[in-house]
Order: structure tokens, then C-alpha cells, then sequence
């Protein structure tokens, strides 16, 4: 059996993994990784690149729609649009594969070795990995899991067939007729909505009230009334029961108790995600849980010395952008720099139609917190880049302590709006205060106006509304 001796193995090549192990590479440490499957994990090649690339051709392809149609304000016309779904698919496999190829470009560069196959604890310092070639022992001073997390599947509809959880949603053959998503957060969501958009007849079964349930009513309102306009139908308080008799559809419980069937060549479940751990041989070692999650402290250690966990193993927020910056940290700790998880806010996106940013605390979270707040919402139908988009629903809002005015939460829905996300961390991560943001010049006309107009209608002085 062949033995690899190394400061630091890395076990997992998603975000979070690959990012300490190249970290840790510049920094001069002797670095494994090792990956079952593609590198980039599940956000590069079944989450987020591909998804976005699918969102995409879904808003070109609504576009000429709406224009063969004549519904266009500004006299836009078209032919009548068609969509070669193949080629679609693989332009977003394109990209997936470019970006795997420069991460593996990155990986080399930083002198890191990459083994390929599946870990598995032998004890707290030594993983053996099952390759191609036969089993590998790895002998690491510090270990870092970063194997992430993988859909979770409900008893009465496991994947398979017509059933699918959103990795097959992104490599199917052709647009479903009809589909139905179970599960109303922002990843059926996004896709429900691109499909939607390609053609689809989509219903969405949610089992709470609400749509987007970690979200506020009023963020989520535009994408209500946008899905509304798209023909989705929205089912909320609603529970997925199992296939049809015929195996035609899905069988749900409505809010009012009735039973009722759905018609559905696809049904896309996504009803969480769940960490992957499960054959990683946890049990050889002693470390703290809470609940599947593996238990971390600030510095991303577990209960065992030299052992440290980062991703979605560790629980919400499940974002590739979280693991990244916590991967990078372990690695310059594995360093000997000195580190701590300090972060004042991680944005969260949700790339719906429109999209929601939302970075920070809530307005109804400040005040849980027992915090007097100010708040300034400012709308996209009174900024000038947003019209000229022909995306005037949504707004921005700032939210900041009544008493010294730092700015302790910015969210916004509307199109576009995800490329404000990074404004919205910076300025809270450097503590903010409202003056700040209004007195920076924010250039025109852009999108970002938006920030500054929130902040000063929360001042009193609101110049454009």
C-alpha cells in the first residue's frame, strides 16, 4: 500500500476544500487533496456555475419571447424563438469544465497533490483512499473535512425515474412538459423559475405559508407576483405525499386537507441538503455533533486536536462563499498565522426573478434582538439605471442602530441586484454608519444609487423618493 507523508490533507475539492488546500500551498505546506469526484465539488458542477448558466438561458430565451410576441415597451420584435436544449446543456458543461480546468491549473501552481478517490478515517491522523490504482494511506499532521453536502431525498419519493433532485434537474435531455417542485425555498425556486421560462408548466408545493420562508414577506412579494405572471402555480401549507397509482405524478395534501394529484414528467425535490459524512469512518474518531453537522469552534476546530472541519459539514449557512473564506483561514491557522471566524455578516443570494440580496439582520431580527432601529427602503421605480433596465419592482433597504446609526442590515429584491452583494458585506464588515454610505458618491446612473437614496431616507433627507 503506498503512504503519502504530509503537513496537511484536505479532504474534499469543493469551494472550501480547494481554497485552503491552494492557500495552503502559497504558504509553503506540504499539501494533499483528495477528491472522489470533479474538482470544485457540488457548486462548480451540479450547484451554482451550472444553475446560473440555466438561469441565463432561460431569461435570453424569455426575452425573445416576449419580443415574437410583441410585448415588449421599447419595440423590440422578433421571430418566433427556438431553443436547441442540447446545445444549452452544453454550453453550461463548458463552462463547468473550464472552471474545473482552472482549478486543477490553480492546484499545481500552489504545488499541491491531488488524489483522486474516496477517504476514509483510519484514525485522527491517518485517511486511507481508495483510488483506481489501489488504497493509499495519507499520514497528515492537521486534516481538514470539507466533503460538503448532497440533496436530500424524502421516503415517499426517492430519486429515480421521474423523480429528480436538482443535479438531474441540470442534466436533463429536454424541457419538461410539466414539473413540479417540491419544496419552495431558493434552490426550487431558481430552478422552477427557469424552467418556467423555457416552457414548463411548473407547480410548486411548499409545506410552509410562505415562499422563500427565511426570507421577509416583503422581499419575497415581487418574486410572488413574478411567478404568478409566469403561470406558476403556487401551492404553500401543502405536503408531497408520493406518486400517483400510475406513477404519473405526485399526489399532494392540500392546505385545507384534501387530497389532489399532479400531473408531472418531472418532479424536482428540494427539500434541504443534508452533510456527507456518512462513509467518511466518523466513528474512528471522537468528535463533537450537533445534530448531522460536525461541531466547530472560531477557529473552525473540532473536538479533536489537529482536526478541522469547514462547509457545509458544519452546518448553515450552506454557502459555497462560507466555506471559502473559512478554508482559507484554516489554512493560514495549519500556517501558524493567527486566525479567528470574525466575519460580521455573509451575504446570502437567492437568484430568483427578480433576485434577493440579503446581508446581515433583518429588521424584524434587529428588533428581536431588542435593538431601536432606523430604516430607509428606497424603490426601483425611482432609479433611472433601473428603468432603463425595464426592471423597476424591488427596492433596497438599509437597516441601522437608532442610536449611534451603524448600519446593521442591507437587503434588496429586484433585477440585478446580486452584484450589489459585495457592497452591502463591505460596508457592514467595516462597520458602516449611515453618514458613511450617504456621503459616498455612488456613480450614475447605476443600480447602486440605490444604497445611498436607502441611506438617506433612514437620515430623514431622502432626495429622489
Amino acid at each position: 500500500m503506498t503512504e503519502i507523508t504530509c503537513q496537511l490533507v484536505v479532504i474534499g475539492g469543493g469551494p472550501g476544500g480547494y481554497v485552503c488546500a491552494i492557500r495552503a500551498g502559497q504558504l509553503g505546506l506540504d499539501t494533499v487533496l483528495v477528491e472522489r469526484g470533479k474538482l470544485g465539488g457540488s457548486c462548480l458542477n451540479v450547484g451554482c456555475i451550472p444553475s446560473k448558466a440555466m438561469i441565463h438561458v432561460a431569461e435570453e430565451f424569455e426575452k425573445l419571447t416576449e419580443a415574437a410576441s410583441g410585448k415588449t415597451p421599447f419595440g423590440l420584435t422578433a421571430a418566433n424563438p427556438a431553443l436547441d436544449f442540447r446545445q444549452a446543456i452544453a454550453w453550461k458543461d463548458g463552462i463547468v469544465q473550464r472552471l474545473n480546468n482552472g482549478v486543477a491549473a490553480l492546484l499545481r501552481k500552489a504545488k499541491v497533490k491531488i488524489v483522486q478517490g474516496h477517504a476514509r478515517f483510519r484514525d485522527g491522523k491517518t485517511i486511507i483512499v481508495e483510488t483506481e490504482t489501489g488504497p493509499k494511506t495519507i499520514k497528515a499532521e492537521t486534516v481538514v473535512i470539507a466533503t460538503g453536502s448532497a440533496p436530500v431525498e424524502l421516503p415517499s419519493l426517492p430519486f429515480g425515474g421521474r423523480v429528480i433532485s436538482s443535479t438531474g434537474a441540470l442534466s436533463l435531455a429536454k424541457v419538461p412538459k410539466s414539473l413540479v417542485v417540491v419544496g419552495g425555498g431558493y434552490i426550487g425556486l431558481e430552478l422552477g423559475t427557469a424552467f418556467a421560462k423555457l416552457g414548463s408548466k411548473v407547480s410548486v408545493v411548499e409545506a410552509q405559508d410562505n415562499i422563500l420562508p427565511l426570507y421577509d414577506a416583503e422581499l419575497t412579494a415581487p418574486i410572488t407576483r413574478r411567478l404568478a405572471a409566469l403561470g406558476v402555480e403556487m401551492l404553500t401549507g401543502a405536503r408531497a405525499l408520493g406518486l400517483t397509482a400510475q406513477g404519473d405524478g405526485l399526489r399532494i395534501e392540500t392546505a385545507d386537507g384534501r387530497e389532489r394529484s399532479l400531473s408531472a414528467d418531472k418532479i424536482l425535490v428540494t427539500v434541504g441538503r443534508a452533510p456527507v459524512t456518512a462513509t467518511l469512518g466518523l466513528e474512528q474518531l471522537v468528535l463533537d455533533m450537533d445534530g448531522r453537522f460536525i461541531r466547530i469552534g472560531q477557529h473552525c476546530e473540532t473536538s479533536m486536536r489537529g482536526i478541522y472541519a469547514i462547509g457545509d459539514v458544519t452546518g448553515e449557512p450552506m454557502l459555497a462563499h462560507r466555506a471559502m473564506a473559512q478554508g482559507e483561514m484554516v489554512a493560514e491557522i495549519a500556517a501558524g498565522m493567527p486566525r479567528a471566524w470574525d466575519k460580521q455578516c455573509i451575504p446570502a443570494i437567492c437568484f430568483t426573478d427578480p433576485e434577493i440580496v440579503s446581508a446581515g439582520l433583518s429588521p424584524e431580527e434587529a428588533r428581536r434582538a431588542g435593538t431601536d432601529i432606523k430604516l430607509g427602503q428606497f424603490p426601483f421605480a425611482a432609479n433611472g439605471r433601473a428603468m432603463t433596465r425595464h426592471g423597476e419592482p424591488g427596492f433596497v433597504r438599509v437597516v441601522a442602530r437608532a442610536d449611534n446609526q451603524r448600519v446593521l442590515g442591507i437587503q434588496a429584491v429586484g433585477q440585478g441586484v446580486s452584484e450589489l452583494s459585495a457592497a452591502f458585506g463591505l460596508a457592514i464588515e467595516m462597520g458602516a454608519v449611515l453618514q458613511d454610505i450617504a456621503g459616498t458618491i455612488h456613480a450614475h446612473p447605476t443600480l447602486g444609487e440605490a444604497i445611498q437614496e436607502a441611506a438617506f431616507k433612514a437620515l430623514g433627507h431622502a432626495i429622489h423618493v
